[in-house]
């Protein structure tokens, strides 16, 4: 199975699995060390072959559809029991058909491990979100409490408060001018003045 297609009529399938080494030379010795690198990922080649037109164009555009999207898909079969592969992207097809039996197709699907697909990425970035929580709770708050004062009644103005105050301003500034009449009695009282 790949993906939630069943390969048809397979004929022969068969993987390889192989470690990947560094071969490290050290003078002085005749021998070198080897580094290890894991396991390279595994390969499994399928081949069968199909006869019709109608069977023959349906497995055409499923797997070139399937390789064509580059996607890692699932992978199932018996000749993977007992390892961790999972999800296989292909990585060559081929396909020939002879002259002397124009009615068969042959197939080779090549097909390589991948690591599953990545999760979706986070649009907030891992970052805490419990500001956002209480920034809307706060935001409710609010709204609930101007909705409370719209339901007493109308809104005060809280226009410009200078209004008010503009009457007693002006009684203000007679006062000051008298001062300074004052001012000058006091500096001839004292000798200060001319």
């Amino acid at each position: 199975m790949l993906g939630d297609w069943e390969i048809p009529h397979i004929e022969s399938i068969g993987s390889l699995e192989r470690r990947e080494f560094v071969e490290l030379g050290i003078p002085g010795r005749a021998a070198s060390l080897y580094q290890d690198l894991n396991a390279a990922p595994t390969h499994v080649v399928i081949s069968g072959s199909l006869y019709g037109d109608e069977d023959r164009d349906a497995f055409l555009d499923e797997v070139r559809g399937k390789f064509k999207a580059g996607e890692p898909i699932t992978f199932v079969a018996d000749v993977l029991t007992a390892t961790e592969v999972q999800y296989v992207v292909i990585d060559t097809l081929r396909f020939e058909q002879s002259a002397t039996r124009p009615e068969e197709l042959t197939y080779l699907i090549s097909v390589r491990e991948s690591p599953p697909p990545p999760p979706p990425p986070d649009p907030l970035g891992g970052l805490d979100t419990s500001l956002l929580d209480e920034a809307g709770g706060f935001l409710d708050t609010v709204t609930g409490a101007l909705d409370a004062i719209e339901t007493l009644g109308s809104i005060p103005d809280f226009g410009d408060p200078t209004k008010p105050l503009a009457g007693a301003l002006g009684d203000v500034k007679k006062a000051v001018e008298g001062l300074g009449d004052i001012g000058g009695g006091l500096g001839t009282l004292f000798g200060n003045g001319s």
